[in-house]
């Protein structure tokens, strides 16, 4: 009776541990996902930025399709969208609901090409000169415009974003290393005195620590693969939601790369907490047995 107690309490344990190693590293796949992702959602963000230029009234078409050409081979840009002034009028009506062409006897909007830059060019410093190379093209180009406090807010907040995400990260990090310790060290707290016993008869440290070890290692692995398990759950939901934000964003190189860092630290975590755990009982003295 006092064997089979024995037997589903020592289960019991590891069941518990695997559980814990796997929500742990689950919690670390989805931040890591995201750090790993970080540069291309920067990028992402930054390639939405736009810059308009606003062309003259008079000027010729066989000009103004010359100048795009010119813009479009600029090592600065990632595309351009070129609309007329009746296009944007027609555009600014549908969201204004009436007829403003007719009723002011002309169309004041003019033509423009929008510009969206490369993410490296993403910034304040990169714009101001875009920006003056861009009217050097007057008397065909009549202004450039763009939000300044709108780069300047994107790029900050990507910065404090990462930083955040970094430090969560790490104390995520080591709140899970306490968690999983204490689950290794309560299961091995259990077989303490047959720790004892195997020393009694002289076996070796590292006689004794080895099975523990790879115990440790293997609870590793199976909760990095139940991690894993959820974390393909939870790609696969967003994938088909959202199809081409997560296709952006997240590839196969990605997930291999998250998979294989997932096994690695679960390996490591369970290798970690067993050895210092084990070494604990190693060192313990026969009258500490009992408390």
């Amino acid at each position: 009776m006092s064997d089979k107690y024995t037997q589903r309490r020592l289960q019991s344990s590891s069941i518990t541990t695997v559980i814990s190693i796997s929500l742990v590293l689950f919690m670390l796949g989805l931040l890591g996902m995201v750090v790993l992702s970080a540069k291309k959602i920067s990028d992402h963000v930054k390639e939405n930025i736009r810059i308009s230029v606003y062309l003259n009234a008079d000027s010729k078409e066989t000009d103004v399709h010359a100048l795009q050409q010119s813009i479009d081979a600029s090592n600065y840009v990632r595309s351009t969208t070129y609309t007329s002034a009746k296009e944007a009028a027609d555009h600014f009506q549908k969201e204004l609901g009436e007829d403003f062409v007719n009723s002011i006897g002309y169309n004041p909007l003019p033509s423009s090409i929008d510009i969206f830059l490369k993410a490296s060019y993403a910034n304040n410093d990169s714009i101001n000169w875009i920006k003056k190379e861009l009217l050097s093209h007057k008397p065909l180009v009549e202004s450039v415009e763009y939000t300044e406090s709108h780069v300047n807010m994107i790029n900050d907040n990507l910065g404090k974003i990462s930083l955040v995400f970094l430090a969560f990260i790490g104390l995520l990090l080591f709140i899970a290393i306490a968690l999983i310790n204490n689950t290794i060290r309560l299961a091995i707290y259990s077989k303490r005195f047959l720790i004892r016993t195997m020393q009694l008869v002289g076996a070796t440290q590292g006689f004794i620590r080895k099975p523990f070890l790879l115990s440790g290692m293997i609870q590793g692995i199976y909760g990095a693969l139940i991690s894993l398990v959820m974390l393909l759950g939870i790609f696969y939901l967003l994938q088909r939601n959202y199809p081409e934000d997560v296709k952006s964003l997240l590839d196969i190189n990605l997930l291999g790369i998250m998979s294989g860092a997932l096994v690695f630290l679960g390996i490591l975590i369970g290798f970690i907490c067993t050895w210092f755990a084990v070494r604990k009982y190693l060192r313990i003295r026969t009258s500490e047995l009992y408390f």
